[in-house]
């Protein structure tokens, strides 16, 4: 059998460089069973036994080209069922790694789903509350330290703690890259994550106001054992209420050397969809690190003057 890998982020974020957990399972499931595997491209599609396509955002745009019976996949396409999920004998294969060359890192989940219910997030209905998935001597690869776990809320888990305990001492670099939650950080926690080895920042997420104080806490356990600011990395969701962005904004950045990352608000979904100026706070006054010098206030006051004077 003939399969074709369709990497809908792949053909659109030319610089993406994240791999597609869920592909390279399948990849790896089709090869064990001696079919061969290869990137679908349109003008051989009609060579293909069978097309798996799978999209992770909703903003990307879906390809003309792919053929209707496709089987799509992924939180991306909105008339897919969110809480989609492969199939057991697929799930349970080790990602094929080779289909993603530049991948120098092992990646996968020690606990899936969360108990919270934000609103701007589909991992509750996606995925459920959160449970044991894997643990971490299942995710490694023998090739390299490195390991980068997707974990939407690790901390709120017991199981998932302990995995981490479990990595202290091993010689494994890792990430958490989707930000974990500061209020669940007590000093035993704080303890933890300053014996593992990080790839590069420790990540937290501060979606809220009330989240600052936690994430100064945070920040104030962490550096008791030696992890300073710098080493703190904050994803800063933006929705239309700027002002709200812009004071987390200020109070974030008193922890001097701290990194923040600004996401527009986005859910097509729900018809979700960011202006002009969220973008504008994003990628401009965050991204741009602006907001190092001046406030929000100051940055559209500048920016007004200067439109006016064009």
């Amino acid at each position: 059998m003939r399969v074709g890998l369709h990497d809908a982020e792949r053909d659109y974020l030319k610089h993406k460089r994240f791999p597609n957990y869920a592909l390279m399972k399948i990849s790896a499931y089709h090869k064990a069973r001696g079919d061969s595997v290869e990137w679908w491209d349109p003008i051989t599609s009609h060579t293909f036994d069978v097309i798996y396509s799978s999209k992770v955002f909703d903003f990307t745009p879906e390809n003309p080209y792919l053929p209707p019976s496709a089987i799509r996949g992924g939180t991306g396409y909105a008339d897919i069922p969110i809480n989609q999920t492969l199939p057991p004998e697929i799930d349970t294969a080790f990602p094929d790694y080779s289909i993603y060359p530049e991948c120098d890192y092992a990646i996968g989940y020690i606990t899936r789903g969360c108990p919270n219910n934000c609103p701007w997030c589909v991992v509750p209905a996606k995925e459920g509350p959160i449970k044991p998935y894997r643990a971490w001597e299942e995710i490694v690869r023998p090739d390299t330290k490195k390991l980068v776990l997707m974990d939407n809320n690790i901390l709120a888990s017991e199981y998932g703690i302990s995995q981490l305990e479990s990595l202290i001492g091993t010689g494994y670099e890792i990430d958490l890259n989707q930000g974990m939650d500061a209020r669940l950080v007590t000093d035993r926690i704080a303890g933890i994550l300053a014996r593992l080895k990080w790839i590069r920042f420790i990540r937290f997420s501060c979606d809220q106001i009330p989240q600052i104080e936690a994430i100064e806490r945070a920040a104030e356990l962490l550096e008791g054992y030696g992890e300073k600011p710098y080493n703190l990395f904050i994803y800063l969701l933006v929705t239309k209420d700027l002002e709200n962005a812009a004071y987390r904004v200020e109070r974030l950045k008193r922890l001097k050397g701290i990194s923040i990352y600004a996401q527009a608000e986005r859910n097509d979904r729900k018809g979700i969809v960011p202006n002009a100026l969220q973008k504008e706070f994003a990628q401009r006054f965050v991204y741009g690190r602006c907001y190092l010098k001046e406030s929000w206030g100051e940055y559209l006051t500048r920016h007004t003057e200067k439109r006016l004077k064009a």
